[in-house]
């Protein structure tokens, strides 16, 4: 298994984890805010200086990227909610934010994966 592939199925592991958690138990917007900081530490050290000259792949991570700064966003209006109800609306948001990180992750890794077969 590449390296590459090892990166990408790990930021795979941490986003599914975040959106499980996020849905499934009562998360302090804080410790959500850490999480995201973590995730874009992590993309920032060790994706980003992943050489690929796949113009694909480039945008892939360029979109993560833009992603991860929204998410960051998205965090921030979960903080600032008071109604149970925009709670629910900013988790949703946060929800589909992870599922679209991991799809684009998802697609980096699918040729390679064609390629074992």
């Amino acid at each position: 298994m590449s390296l590459n592939r090892e990166k990408y199925l790990a930021l795979v592991t941490l986003l599914e984890q975040l959106r499980s958690d996020a849905t499934t138990t009562q998360i302090v917007a804080l410790e959500l805010r850490q999480r995201v900081a973590s995730l874009q530490q992590f993309f920032g050290e060790q994706i980003v200086p992943l050489a690929d000259e796949n113009w694909r792949v480039q945008s892939y991570q360029t979109e993560i990227s833009k992603q991860l700064r929204v998410l960051a966003i998205d965090v921030m209006f979960l903080q600032g909610a008071r109604q149970a109800s925009t709670v629910q609306t900013r988790l949703q948001t946060i929800s589909d934010r992870l599922t679209t990180l991991i799809q684009y992750c998802d697609a980096i890794l699918q040729p390679e994966a064609e390629g074992e077969k």
